[in-house]
């Protein structure tokens, strides 16, 4: 029996405010009574949709691989990140981004399974463009992980920046840094040729 419209839009509140927290506060520092202020229902409901914060936990991971999953190819048939707004991209990835990584942290095999799809998808898209690192898993991993980073290191990047990579603008601002590290070169072939001669004398 489908579950009444009203029902299910409280769900789906109750589900994106715990994206929200759990993002901010991790999984131990968001409580089942914060979840429900947040999507401004009770204690009672949140537990009537999901059981458990563990439940709640685990639905949130589903939702927020399927919406990653669902953008990435939203990315691949525009042509890339760059074909887009990042004003636009912001309010739909960042939360999302943010979790993922908090829940990463936090132990996720949902969340880390999808970071290993990641480092996949890099070292397809590395050989389908002819990139010939030496080690393509160790690149694949390290590209994937320093995006990541900006997540882990949100407030220091903010401070840095002098600016909150929480708001378009930041994440527009921080999203170019990254780009132009994968894009511009910081060594010559020649150097790159040497750095690899001298790792496999050692």
């Amino acid at each position: 029996m489908d579950r009444p419209i009203d029902d299910l839009t409280a769900r789906a509140r109750i589900r994106d405010a715990a994206v929200r927290l759990f993002g901010e506060r991790g999984i131990e520092g968001a409580s089942i009574r914060d979840i429900a202020a947040e999507a401004g229902v009770s204690s009672g409901l949140v537990r009537h949709h999901f059981g458990s914060k563990e439940a709640l936990r685990d639905a949130c991971d589903e939702y927020a691989k399927e919406r990653m999953l669902e953008v990435g190819e939203e990315l691949a048939d525009a042509g890339g990140v760059a074909a887009l707004d990042p004003a636009t991209l912001h309010p739909r990835v960042f939360p999302l981004q943010l979790y993922l990584v908090r829940s990463m942290m936090d132990g996720s095999e949902t969340a880390t399974a999808l970071f290993l799809g990641a480092v996949d998808s890099i070292e397809e898209w590395s050989t389908a463009y002819g990139i010939h690192p030496t080690d393509r898993r160790a690149y694949a991993a390290a590209m994937a992980a320093i995006k990541l980073s900006v997540f882990v290191f949100r407030d220091q990047v903010s401070k840095a920046l002098g600016e909150d990579i929480t708001t378009p603008a930041g994440y527009a601002r921080i999203g170019q840094g990254l780009m132009e590290i994968f894009t511009i070169p910081l060594i010559t072939e020649e150097q790159a040729e040497q750095l690899r001669k001298r790792s496999e004398e050692n």
